[in-house]
């Protein structure tokens, strides 16, 4: 807990200051000194990319990863600002993890950490500054770390992050000896001056092993922006040169030396006014340049721009023309899973160098590991067959926790209050009507009760019992009352000659052969003289 003389870390023993003495609560609410117009921390005026040449850029790399990084950071600043390409895919890569939503994960059954969540999300991940901090600490993804300082509030409820306040990468330095702990240039000490504790949020992505100096992509991408600049330069070269005809002065054999000059001088004045004045002897002709292309060049930059996208985000498909869409969502599965390494280490650094500290001062020691935030990446998936798999394995017993299923639809648990949706209501149930007894028990009876045919006999005048009845429907009742002696001889027949047939083929010739011998005629009658009956019945004549 945080005291008026001392202040415990996570392990519960005083924290001690960059002096070597104990941490005091006003040394957390000071800012640390701003650069200066003079001195190893002034950064205004330095340029590295303006004349780029390889000797000087293989000299800067080669002293970054010695630990002196000035060069290094500074020529990284001014590719942001000078490359497009490196500009938008790294700024793609720094969007995808700060549009997450951040989500705390901890234990809930306590009464305490419950408490500690709504802390943090009060004093920290609600807050606008949140946001900003995310940005600021992003930055090291191109640069290899980044440095935000925390200016504390230690107000009597409770000690809180009042600003974050990002500090330009150059006014630090790695020690000499190990080349892993980022500490503040000083003037007087060439080694530099510890980072006091509790005050600094250091990121440094975990972009490749091997010291943090070594692992910023602008190291990546900084020889494919010198070779770009040159192709760049020498298009523009070209272009001035090649762009415009060749423009061609002929004198006379005669001509004399002031003669040669005027006309020399009207044909630069060609180029550049567009206007000029030669004596009637003379004469200029323009030459189509023929035989020249920028093809060269254009293919140089493409190229470039390409390895560019491959060292930031993994892929070209989604930051240059594709080809089709489905090589595009297999590159894009691949920018996903940098997108979650960007999003987990982050998330690590944030609970290590702020909501443990957070929580250590406010709530004691052993709270520390109550909460922990985490930016959830959400993969894309098959709804429709997720959805299907669910409705198929649940009912058989399988158990889904149900945020892992919200986690693939983009939805959030809804709170106690929250208006959910819900599944319809279930029709109330209806009392199951008295069935008639059955007709005696044969085998014609039993097929045909099976079948179950609404429109026919007994099970017709069961369906019909509480309903209106007209003419028609009595007329049904009466033809269809015995209506399975017409039928039974023809079902039996059907019926042996599928028990003898082996094969569907050989049904079908069966069925051929006794088309014409099936005694139908009793049948068909009872459907001619109803059909006739229920005719005359329907035509206004008849019930006059």
């Amino acid at each position: 807990m945080a005291t008026s003389t001392s202040i415990l870390g996570i392990d519960g023993r005083p924290l001690v200051g960059a002096d070597g003495l104990a941490l005091k609560p006003r040394a957390l609410t000071r800012e640390v000194e701003l650069p200066t117009i003079s001195g190893v921390r002034q950064l205004f005026g330095e340029t590295v990319a303006a004349g780029l040449l390889p000797g000087r850029l293989a000299a800067t790399l080669r002293r970054a990863q010695e630990g002196d990084m000035r060069d290094f950071l500074t020529l990284a600043e001014e590719m942001e600002e000078r490359e497009l390409q490196y500009a938008s895919v790294l700024s793609t890569r720094k969007r995808a993890i700060a549009g997450i939503e951040p989500v705390l994960k901890g234990r809930q059954a306590k009464q305490k950490a419950d408490e500690i969540a709504d802390a943090i999300r009060e004093d920290i991940l609600d807050r606008p500054e949140f946001g900003e901090l995310i940005d600021d600490l992003l930055d090291g993804l191109g640069k290899g770390y980044a440095a935000v300082e925390i200016i504390w509030e230690t107000g009597a409820r409770r000690w809180r992050p009042a600003r974050f306040k990002r500090h330009d990468p150059r006014v630090f330095q790695f020690d000499r000896e190990t080349l892993s702990e980022l500490r503040l240039r000083a003037d007087a000490n060439a080694d530099g001056v510890p980072l006091d504790p509790l005050k600094w949020i250091i990121h440094c992505p975990r972009l490749k092993s091997g010291l943090p100096a070594r692992s910023g992509l602008a190291r990546l991408a900084a020889w494919a922006f010198m070779m770009k600049s040159f192709t760049m330069k020498d298009w523009m070269t070209f272009l001035e040169v090649y762009g415009m005809p060749l423009r061609l002065g002929k004198y006379g054999p005669g001509a004399s030396a002031e003669d040669k000059a005027v006309l020399l001088r009207a044909v630069r004045d060609l180029g550049s006014d567009a206007a000029a004045i030669i004596p009637l002897s003379m004469e200029i002709e323009f030459v189509e340049s023929k035989g020249f292309s920028e093809k060269p060049f254009e293919g140089m930059a493409d190229y470039l721009d390409k390895q560019i996208s491959k060292a930031i985000i993994g892929q070209t498909m989604t930051a240059d023309a594709g080809s089709s869409k489905a090589q595009a969502e297999v590159h894009d599965l691949v920018r996903t899973d940098i997108k979650k390494a960007d999003a987990d280490q982050l998330a690590a650094t944030l609970n290590r160098m702020l909501i443990e500290p957070y929580v250590a001062v406010n709530f004691g020691p052993n709270a520390h590991g109550a909460w922990r935030v985490a930016l959830p990446v959400r993969v894309a998936r098959d709804i429709t067959a997720l959805a299907d798999a669910l409705h198929k394995l649940v009912p058989l017993g399988l158990k889904v926790r149900q945020d892992e299923v919200r986690e693939p639809l983009g939805l959030t648990d809804p709170e106690d209050d929250d208006e959910v949706l819900s599944p319809p209501a279930a029709a109330p149930a209806t009392p199951e009507r008295a069935t008639p007894a059955p007709p005696p028990a044969t085998a014609l009876n039993s097929l045909f009760d099976r079948a179950g045919c609404p429109g026919c006999g007994e099970t017709r005048r069961a369906l019909n019992t509480a309903a209106e009845t007209d003419e028609i429907d009595k007329l049904v009742d009466e033809l269809m009352a015995d209506w399975r002696p017409d039928l039974a001889p023809i079902v039996e027949a059907v019926t042996e000659a599928a028990a003898q047939a082996q094969s569907y083929a050989a049904f079908e010739e069966a069925l051929n052969a006794m088309a014409a011998t099936l005694p139908v005629a009793r049948l068909a009658r009872r459907i001619a003289v109803g059909t006739l009956i229920g005719r005359a019945a329907k035509r206004p004549e008849a019930s006059e």
